[in-house]
């Protein structure tokens, strides 16, 4: 990854399939410290600001802890609304059909990156 254009997160190894995020802070465009999960699902890794979509409240009440007992969905532990991993789109629950704020992540020569965009 070229300098300047992202953001190291994590080890790729620190990242199992529906297991447990790895979490870290991005800016919001208003200044302030919001908290984001990186996950794996299906070989795949996926970025979201960790934030339920009915009350932006964090999703994991036990730090990286999100997929529900299957392993299928993202589970808010305060509403019991589920999430697709792979898309964010709230499949049950209070938000039925909205989506988590997706974050541009790149997986790269053993690492995980946040692809940070020059404003």
């Amino acid at each position: 990854m070229a300098a300047g254009t992202a953001r190291l997160i994590c080890d790729s190894a620190a990242l199992v399939d529906s297991g447990r995020a790895v979490r870290f802070e991005i800016t919001s465009r208003d200044g302030k410290p919001q908290s984001a999960i990186a996950l794996r699902y299906q070989g795949r890794v996926y970025g979201y600001v960790n934030a339920c979509r009915h009350i932006p409240i964090e999703l994991d009440l036990e730090d990286g802890n999100i997929f529900d007992l299957s392993g299928q969905y993202l589970v808010c532990s305060m509403h019991g609304a589920l999430y697709l991993p792979n898309n964010g789109r709230c499949v049950g629950g209070p938000c039925r059909g909205q989506h988590l704020q997706a974050l541009p992540l790149v997986e790269a020569d053993g690492k995980v990156w946040l692809n940070v965009m020059p404003d």
